[in-house]
């Protein structure tokens, strides 16, 4: 639950000597956690202002209906305000390397993220999650689980609801979903259960390398919680720590979490003890066995009942954009994975398959090697449909190894691939890359898929 404001400031004041009564906040980026933060500090009767480097941003019309007394910078980064800022609330979208806050940092000024002002304001258990790919799967399966084992559960962070507009619920428990961008300027998140599900090259645009990217999300265990680690992923088992208490998952081999065959039904285990049938969990492809056994392993390092948390699994039907069946036609399962934005979100989807599939990517790579992606489709794909900023980097990677066929639009690509489709083949839009170069986002880009491929219809 959210404690009070008194207990609040107190502890802002110990973790950031972040006093209402001296401090002078400015809060870079006015999105949706900007405008969070916003609205929290004005409750605790914070001075701030707020900056940001577009012209316009898309809320600043709404925000100036709720705040019009507000001081708002924009069109680049006032210097003046960053000069006079003793704490500075830097959104995720920005970058740390940016100018002016480095400038600011070196002055003197204080980093404070969303997530510590969150931690420093509530007294329930938090639970963290993050990875390259599942952790909006996984932070939305678990408060599925919690709701379904009686909680009042907060669910949010880098996925839905800003983590400070969860204050405001009665929670008893807070699931969030955060990013390596979040994680790499958090300092104060003590999280009584925390995972990092996986670890694959991603925005090496913003982080100088993988290794860099592994030790931000690696931030996810500070403090002294549970820690549930991914036994398949080499990078993230080698971040088990001595001494704290520790379950593992994986669909390979035996863990506290695993998979196990009695007979001809596949399970999915507790040790030695069989929680519900793999096939009863009604969603596409093995990954999404992974991030059911790591759901289960968050869910019960805290206590929740086990048959409840099964309960919601078998009625769990995933999130849009993320394996999402669009339409069976005419013998052949179209599939929308347009969530799927780096490598291993597509590796991932190709490897829960066991027949090859026709693949659609493509989109704007973020400076991953696209050779990492060659591998994997060849084994498991039968031709790869490209469009997009890279798809040539892709095609450069793949080196003639399956057919490779070139479209201009989402439209071209859903023909191109309904032509070489046959009775029982998938069509899975799995880009590896991010949507931006073309489309609004990677929800625009899945929707105009699934209009595409509806069209095939008439």
């Amino acid at each position: 639950m959210k404690m009070d404001n008194v207990a609040i400031i107190n502890s802002l004041k110990k973790s950031f000597a972040l006093d209402p009564q001296s401090a002078k906040v400015l809060v870079v980026g006015l999105g949706n956690t900007g405008i969070s933060v916003a609205h929290y500090l004005q409750k605790l009767g914070f001075n701030f202002a707020i900056t940001d480097s577009r012209d316009k941003p898309p809320l600043i019309d709404e925000f100036f209906q709720v705040m019009p007394d507000t001081p708002v910078f924009t069109g680049g980064f006032d210097e003046a305000a960053f000069k006079v800022a003793t704490h500075l609330v830097v959104s995720p979208g920005v970058s740390l390397t940016e100018k002016s806050i480095v400038k600011a940092i070196a002055n003197g000024s204080k980093i404070v993220s969303d997530i510590d002002l969150f931690a420093c304001s509530v007294d329930a258990p938090i639970i963290a999650i993050t990875g390259s790919n599942g952790k909006s799967t996984v932070t939305t399966m678990l408060g599925e689980m919690a709701k379904c084992a009686g909680k009042r559960v907060g669910v949010g962070g880098n996925l839905g609801t800003p983590a400070l507009d969860l204050l405001d619920q009665a929670a008893e428990l807070y699931v969030l979903e955060l990013s390596s961008f979040q994680l790499e300027r958090t300092t104060v998140l003590n999280a009584a259960a925390a995972t990092v599900l996986n670890v694959s090259a991603d925005h090496l645009d913003r982080h100088t390398d993988i290794a860099k990217y592994a030790q931000e999300k690696q931030n996810v265990f500070n403090g002294n919680g549970v820690m549930v680690i991914n036994a398949d992923d080499p990078v993230v088992a080698a971040m088990q720590e001595a001494g704290r208490r520790l379950f593992t998952f994986s669909i390979k081999t035996d863990a506290d979490f695993y998979i196990a065959r009695k007979g001809e039904v596949e399970y999915l285990m507790h040790n030695k003890q069989c929680l519900m049938p793999l096939a009863e969990l009604p969603l596409e492809g093995r990954h999404n066995a992974a991030n059911a056994l790591a759901a289960l392993a968050l869910g019960i390092s805290i206590g929740l009942d086990e048959q409840a948390m099964c309960n919601a699994l078998k009625t769990f039907k995933g999130l849009d954009h993320r394996m999402q069946r669009v339409a069976e036609i005419r013998g052949v399962t179209w599939v929308n994975d347009s969530k799927a934005t780096n490598i291993g979100a597509c590796v991932a989807a190709l490897q829960g398959y066991e027949r090859k599939v026709i693949l659609i990517a493509g989109g704007d790579a973020k400076g991953a090697d696209m050779n990492e992606l060659t591998h994997t489709i060849k084994e498991k794909a039968k031709s790869v449909v490209l469009m997009g900023k890279d798809a040539g980097l892709i095609k450069q990677a793949l080196n003639n190894c399956v057919p490779v066929y070139s479209a201009e639009n989402m439209a071209q690509a859903v023909q191109i691939s309904a032509s070489l489709a046959k009775i029982g083949d998938s069509v899975l839009l799995s880009p590896a890359c991010a949507s931006l170069d073309q489309y609004k986002n990677y929800q625009d880009r899945g929707d105009q898929f699934a209009k595409a491929v509806l069209g095939l219809l008439a």
